[in-house]
């Protein structure tokens, strides 16, 4: 029974509707929106104008220097395609406050209404104030703004002040409306997590995972609160006054779900994450809570390096790194005491057997076959001398059999019954002899071990667009071969992948499905109980590598679109389970939009598959340097580069 349950659930989130007041289209379907870091990562460059980034408590935030208009943004671009805003929703946000000054409103976020005439005056007023203007000057455009200010131009924030927690919205005949929680100490120089719940009859605000606070407002949240033109502003109302004074660790809108399952039960309640910004991790040890508090300038104290250094009293904690010895110690107002220092090289893997190979390889499968033995299949780049196959004989692997292949880029073996089959992504890339010179299209080829003849021999060619990889998989004992197909002649890149089934009758792989792709580099099938799902890394659109990579769900015979996540340069989905629980984790390759140079320097991204909200949300970053790939052995991960 729970499972028809937890089937009805997964298919009504897959659905794709456009409920709508009218003629306006309700926001459906969205997945968590990460605020903060839309605006921070604009242009990883550097950090953008009007905020500083300051460290409290051994931990990172965003303080705000200035309403900059770059913490600000139209709604339209994170919330695509619709009119209203979600009638449900969660807000998740980490700060920290030292103090707020009586009378004083404190605005986290804002959602504001189109310019009008009275806010240009204010931004022209901002602009005067770093002019050498007269103080009289100055106060007379003041009074010209709220002679002309008009009201109801809010659509909803969240505002400190005092007297609590206030979200205020605009309500019926364009009446601001707001909900207060009150009592909630958030102002005590803490770092503090909150989850604002908001559903169609409740408002519900959790504080470092305790017990929830829950209000019952006279009338609910508007489903019809228009966001046309709109847009966000983090830290601020887009004015001088209001600007948050604490700092912002987190801030992420969760539409159409409850937050708080996947915030709650938390190790660290008070910096429980869904989404940090990368420029805010990467932090030090904090310090426990029975330790003396540092100020945000004592806990960011640097490393000194050299062969010598002094320690002292007034330099105690420290830290000195000797790159000599490869050392790193710290001082206890007396000594310097050993935290890390490099004895002897530990080498993990050690050196094994040395392959010359005959040109470039891209990749290797290893396999076996009974009564054979151990086998690895290597893509050599090359077509005049084709690829190899190696056999493991005594202690090491020896040529076995050479096959001819064109510019090939990855082997894949699978079996049907008792028969092993190995399938070669041909690019036709750089040779005289392909058979398909001139032509946007290659042909790659599934090979069959012959027992007989004890080699591998043809069985079937299919057309494939500079194939980067296959996946076999069986779905209720069908056997299936997807090709990922990187791009048809130079340019093209957003191209069908296919999806191939086995004829039992005609004995050969036909297509089954074609499904829509962006420079596809890697396909990852994987099974959750009852469920099926295939993942495509998706790498270059032919402008930017910011593309979305799509998770599919075999449901009713074909693959349906189940969520999208956003990559960079994808080219490797690896699918890993920790007891019960399932990860995915995604090769970034590198960022490059336009005539921007790339960045090769970038967080490669692990995905927890939430059961509860039926979707992948973001656990863990690794800083990467180019990634190719992903290794997955027993105890860690690794990311491959070129």
């Amino acid at each position: 029974m729970s499972e028809q349950i937890f089937i009805l659930f997964l298919l009504w989130g897959l659905r794709v509707t456009d409920t709508t007041t009218g003629t306006w289209k309700q926001c459906t379907d969205l997945l968590p929106l990460d605020l903060l870091s839309f605006v921070l990562e604009r242009d990883t460059s550097k950090l953008v104008p009007g905020v500083s980034v300051k460290q409290a408590l051994g931990v990172r935030g965003v303080h705000f220097l200035s309403p900059d208009a770059s913490m600000s943004f139209p709604s339209s671009q994170i919330l695509v395609n619709c009119d209203l805003f979600p009638k449900e929703f969660s807000i998740v946000l980490t700060f920290k406050v030292n103090r707020i000054t009586p009378k004083r409103n404190e605005y986290i976020f804002s959602l504001l209404e189109p310019k009008n005439a009275a806010e240009e005056m204010e931004e022209s007023l901002q602009k005067d104030k770093t002019k050498n203007l007269s103080g009289e000057e100055l106060g007379m455009k003041k009074k010209h703004i709220r002679k002309h200010e008009e009201p109801g131009r809010v659509i909803l924030g969240l505002k400190l002040s005092q007297s609590g927690l206030h979200f205020f919205f605009k309500g019926q005949e364009e009446a601001v409306k707001r909900w207060v929680f009150r009592g909630t100490p958030l102002a005590d120089n803490q770092w503090h997590t909150l989850v604002f719940v908001i559903d169609h009859h409740h408002m519900r605000l959790t504080v470092d995972c305790k017990s929830p606070l829950e209000i019952i407002p006279s009338r609910p949240f508007p489903s019809d609160l228009n966001i046309q033109g709109s847009r966000v502003h983090i830290g601020s109302r887009g004015r001088w006054k209001g600007l948050f004074s604490g700092l912002l660790r987190q801030l992420v809108l969760v539409p159409n779900s409850d937050a708080t399952h996947q915030m709650c039960p938390s190790s660290d309640p008070q910096l429980a994450a869904l989404s940090v910004p990368p420029l805010l991790l990467d932090l030090p040890v904090r310090k426990q809570q029975d330790d003396r508090r540092l100020t945000s300038s004592e806990s960011a104290q640097p490393v000194s390096v050299g062969l010598e250094s002094s320690c002292s009293e007034l330099l105690q904690g420290q830290l000195w790194f000797n790159p000599l010895k490869k050392g790193l110690y710290v001082c206890n107002g007396s000594a310097w005491i050993t935290v890390l220092e490099d004895h002897k090289r530990l080498d993990y893997v050690l050196e094994h057997q040395v392959l010359t190979t005959s040109s470039e390889t891209h990749d290797v499968e290893v396999f076996q076959i009974p009564g054979v033995g151990l086998m690895a299949a290597m893509a050599h780049r090359s077509s005049a001398s084709g690829s190899a196959v190696y056999l493991w004989i005594h202690s090491g692997f020896q040529l076995y059999q050479n096959i001819s292949t064109y510019g090939a880029l990855a082997w894949r073996h699978f079996r049907m019954g008792k028969k092993v089959f190995l399938v070669v992504s041909n690019s036709g890339a750089g040779t005289d002899r392909q058979p398909n010179k001139g032509s946007e299209m290659d042909f790659s080829v599934i090979y069959k071990w012959s027992n007989r003849r004890k080699r591998f021999v043809q069985f079937q060619t299919l057309q494939t667009y500079c194939a980067r990889d296959w996946e076999a998989f069986s779905i209720s004992q069908h056997t299936y071969l997807a090709v990922a197909n990187h791009r048809q002649g130079d340019n093209n890149h957003t191209i069908n992948s296919v999806i191939y089934r086995w004829n039992r009758s005609t004995k050969s792989f036909e297509v089954h499905q074609m499904l829509l792709t962006s420079g596809a580099y890697d396909w990852e099938f994987f099974t959750v109980g009852p469920y099926h799902f295939l993942v495509v890394a998706n790498a270059f659109d032919g402008v930017t590598t910011s593309v979305d990579s799509v998770i599919y769900i075999w449901i009713d015979g074909r693959f349906q679109v189940f969520q999208t996540i956003k990559t960079f340069c994808a080219t490797d989905w690896e699918m890993f389970q920790i007891g019960s629980r399932v990860f995915l984790v995604v090769a970034n390759g590198h960022r490059l939009s336009g005539n921007r140079p790339s960045q090769y320097t970038i967080n490669s991204t692990i995905y927890e598959l939430d059961m509860s909200g039926q979707l992948f949300v973001r656990f863990q970053d690794i800083v990467t340097h180019s990634g190719l790939g992903v290794l997955q052995p027993r105890g860690g991960i690794f990311s491959g580069c070129c």
